[in-house]
């Protein structure tokens, strides 16, 4: 069984899909896992549907209503027939949004986000499902949530990978062309939990390895993995092979293309994972698996835009040693901050963050109790693997560094 994944941009509007038929024609289709994320930028306004439930409750109905003309824009699109079964099924969907809404009682942002925002890949895969269906190609739709079974940490929830493992092989039969959705999981209480932005990809590998696939093909507007965005840095150039270790370098530096999580499970069993472009799905693409470094070998350019830079210095001139960075890492832990880089000397700490679950402003406040605070927001971290001195003196030119950080293959740099 091979596993494809199709991303928004891939599903966003109707003639997007009718492309993913023709992929799907193009290519094959037997024996064949789809994983699908939520179409265009739907996952955005979903979270704005949270954000207006929290904060304006009286754009609520206006921030939905705002999804639903988006669907059945593209529903009319591809099924002129209004009475066609499928308007039904997304009716229900919505009308789960609102009844969710209506009766929930929890307080907490990041629990009522994923029962809302999964709601993104559930229409996506319906309307999806229902095409292919309707132009005869034949395809099972299955509710991954009943598939990958996680803890219940919302919004970046850790697979249990005994029950997914499970669940997977009793309820999917790889005899047939399965669609189902990216990005979602559910706990023991059967409440859905996301596996974190982007995790479709990671949702592909789980799939994969549990089925032991041929391959995982992720199915993108680019021709493969390129060696720089190209909505950020000039003459990007496309890579041809990497290593599953250099992916994943690359991942954990933040190269958007894949997701930081995707590519261990698929070592593990040493699935291939292709990154192709659905616009010419004929074309070779990119192709991660066994062997080393990257081909060609090239600098390869990384930013993280909107990180946060803190300089922390001890009151009393005294020494930052252990005992006082375990304290720190232990407090970025409990505000869920992600650490992307750490320099220090005898007397200070200096650290760029990930503060995408806003835990900013109460993490400040505990540490200016014990440490003198400089911090710098909206700062972006670039990162260049396989550096080289050209490639350096060409990103440094006209940014203002704050903090710079060399090894043998990489060079960061936090500007602003």
């Amino acid at each position: 069984m091979r596993v494809f994944k199709f991303g928004g941009a891939s599903v966003k509007d109707a003639d997007a899909v009718k492309n993913v038929v023709n992929v799907l024609q193009e290519v094959g289709y037997q024996d064949t896992l789809v994983v699908i994320s939520a179409m265009g930028k739907t996952t955005n306004a979903m979270e704005k549907v949270v954000e207006s439930y929290f904060n304006d409750k009286d754009e609520v109905n206006a921030s939905i209503q705002e999804v639903i003309d988006y669907h059945h824009g593209i529903l009319s699109d591809l099924f002129p027939n209004q009475n066609h079964p499928v308007y039904a099924k997304v009716k229900v969907l919505f009308e789960e949004v609102k009844g969710f809404l209506a009766w929930n009682k929890s307080p907490k942002y990041a629990f009522v986000y994923d029962q809302v925002v999964c709601y993104g890949e559930l229409l996506s895969t319906t309307i999806v499902s229902a095409y292919l269906n309707e132009i005869g190609i034949s395809n099972e739709w299955l509710d991954v949530r009943t598939l990958i079974k996680t803890d219940n940490t919302n919004r970046d929830a850790q697979v249990n990978w005994e029950r997914t493992q499970q669940e997977v092989v009793s309820l999917v039969d790889v005899s047939k062309l399965n669609i189902t959705q990216g990005f979602l999981g559910s706990d023991d209480n059967n409440f859905t939990t996301t596996l974190g932005r982007e995790g479709s990809d990671y949702s592909a590998a789980i799939l994969a390895y549990c089925l032991n696939a041929e391959s995982v093909t992720i199915w993108k507007d680019v021709p493969g993995v390129l060696n720089a965005d190209p909505r950020n840095f000039e003459n990007a150039q496309l890579l041809d092979k990497i290593s599953y270790r250099e992916a994943i370098e690359l991942a954990f530096y933040g190269a958007s293309v894949i997701h930081p999580k995707t590519l261990q499970p698929l070592q593990r069993k040493e699935i291939p994972l292709k990154v192709k472009s659905f616009v010419n799905p004929r074309d070779k693409g990119t192709t991660v698996g066994k062997g080393n470094g990257i081909e060609p070998k090239v600098p390869c350019f990384i930013v993280k835009k909107n990180q946060v830079l803190l300089k922390l210095s001890s009151l009393d001139f005294s020494f930052i040693v252990e005992d006082n960075i375990s304290e720190i890492f232990k407090l970025f832990h409990d505000h869920r901050l992600k650490v992307d880089l750490i320099q220090n000397s005898a007397i200070s700490f200096s650290v760029c963050l990930d503060n995408k679950f806003r835990g900013l402003p109460p993490l400040l406040d505990e540490l200016k109790r014990k440490f003198k605070v400089v911090c710098h927001e909206d700062v972006s971290l670039y990162t260049i693997r396989h550096f080289n001195d050209e490639s350096v003196k060409t990103l440094q030119n006209g940014k203002s560094v704050l903090v710079e950080q060399r090894g043998k293959e990489t060079v960061q740099l936090v500007v602003k």
